[in-house]
């Protein structure tokens, strides 16, 4: 069943207005929680008192002829690996259970802090975000809210659960190879990793320096915009935080597509992909009166150089714990991080100098084209628990595969939507719409045309 929920614009104009106060508002989020989390396991940390708290100061505010900012009284969640002031940091570990809590929030939970927003708790996600499913073996899979039997995808599934089941309105999760723009997919959401460097990430457990993205899940394209808009800005604390000057998108989304060349992606992102997969893309190049193909050359390779620099970063950052204390790690992060180990240095240098050529080479395609567009994943969302599955005729694992069109993209850092695409009695599906660095403004206004178009959505659905 689906309902009609309202987004956090207009959440946050009826509580400015006084028509419903933010603390009611909250507590409606809060009962969604105890009752949806049981089902879907979401939530790692559920903050209700001090939610209600923040709620009734939002009220407060108000009341005193104040603006408490444009995300006033919203209920938002994040991923269990940005910083919140007073909580541990678990980032799907064990082992950071042990660690003290946070003393500050990180930066971008800050700046949504700052805009109103009410922090309701921290989502599940996959161990150190190291994983395309959210089945975690400490704090167990998150539910897919179409179909409780799959994954709700990785290694943000938890934001994009709370999100896709309107338990809030908005969530924040990461993105180092697809972990925004898969779970966006498999839950019918919207999910968007801007360019690398585009927002902070101070206060985070980074999982590999240099891929990972923060990024926001929301049920409509302007409140995509409306959080990235919040989360712009240079921030000293995030060494590869640009300190270009923001550029407002909220007020770019209804300039339309005229004049903007798009065109879809073949040969490599146009195979190994299940018939519905590619079927979505095709639906929105119809919507977008799309005929003209782009070939991004080595695409597979690139996915390959992805997988040697993110699992040697990464079990770079956790080599003293896999050498100390291995059996407290997830077996199935472990295992790869254990891998990471012992890749040679030679292999990371070629991957990163081979990153440099391909990062030139999709450079040239964008002077001749806007925005490109590919599937998010080769297939809807797979049950949980299932090990391995069938795309385009070929067996193969399920964990390393589901990010087969969103990890060549990541390697370079691109800004890039998940829109979802409904499909009546059938799980979702999500096309990804990117753009050279530094365009979100671009992405967001494609998303949004298609949005008025009726052709992507993201109704909460009700089970």
């Amino acid at each position: 069943m689906i309902q009609a929920y309202p987004d956090a614009i207009q959440i946050a104009s009826v509580v400015r207005e006084q028509e419903v106060s933010a603390k009611s508002i909250v507590a409606a989020a809060l009962s969604r929680i105890a009752d949806g989390n049981q089902r879907l396991n979401c939530f790692t940390t559920v903050m209700a008192d001090s939610a209600l708290a923040d709620a009734e100061a939002i009220d407060r505010q108000i009341a005193e002829g104040k603006d408490p900012g444009i995300l006033a009284g919203v209920p938002i969640a994040v991923k269990d690996l940005l910083d919140i002031a007073g909580i541990t940091t678990l980032a799907g570990s064990k082992i950071n259970a042990a660690k003290p809590p946070a003393t500050c929030d990180a930066t971008a939970v800050a700046r949504l802090r700052q805009a109103g927003a009410v922090l309701v708790g921290a989502t599940n996600m996959d161990e150190y975000a190291y994983g395309f499913v959210t089945e975690n073996s400490h704090y167990g899979a998150t539910h897919n809210p179409h179909d409780f039997n799959r994954v709700a995808g990785g290694s943000s599934g938890g934001s994009a659960a709370a999100v896709a089941a309107g338990l809030v309105a908005i969530s924040l999760g990461s993105d180092t190879n697809g972990s925004i723009r898969v779970p966006a997919a498999f839950c019918g959401i919207f999910g968007l990793k801007p360019t690398y460097g585009r927002l902070s990430r101070a206060g985070s457990a980074l999982f590999a320096g240099s891929f990972d993205h923060i990024g926001p899940f929301a049920r409509s394209v302007r409140d995509l915009a409306a959080v990235f808009d919040v989360l712009q800005g240079a921030d000293p604390a995030d060494p590869v935080c640009t300190t270009r000057p923001p550029e407002r998108c909220l007020p770019q989304l209804n300039l339309g597509i005229e004049n903007l060349r798009i065109a879809v992606a073949d040969d490599y992102f146009a195979r190994g992909a299940e018939p519905e997969a590619l079927e979505a893309v095709a639906k929105v190049a119809s919507a977008l009166g799309v005929k003209d193909r782009v070939t991004i050359p080595e695409a597979e390779r690139a996915r390959a150089a992805a997988f040697v620099i993110t699992a040697s970063e990464g079990a770079n950052l956790h080599l003293k714990d896999l050498r100390s204390r291995p059996n407290d790690f997830d077996p199935a992060t472990r295992d790869r991080f254990l891998a990471g180990a012992l890749i040679p240095a030679s292999w990371y240098i070629q991957a990163q100098r081979f990153r440099q050529w391909y990062r030139d080479r999709v450079r040239e395609i964008f002077e001749n084209v806007d925005i490109i567009l590919a599937p998010a994943t080769p297939c809807i969302a797979p049950p949980i628990g299932q090990e391995k599955m069938v795309i385009a005729g070929e067996e193969m694992l399920v964990r390393p595969n589901l990010g087969r069109f969103t990890q060549p993209l990541s390697f370079i850092g691109l800004p890039i939507i998940s829109v979802p695409i409904q499909r009546e009695g059938n799980m979702p599906l999500g096309v990804q719409i990117i753009a050279a660095p530094y365009n979100e403004a671009l992405v967001l206004r494609v998303a949004a045309f298609l949005e008025a178009q009726g052709i992507v959505s993201a109704p909460v659905i009700q089970r």
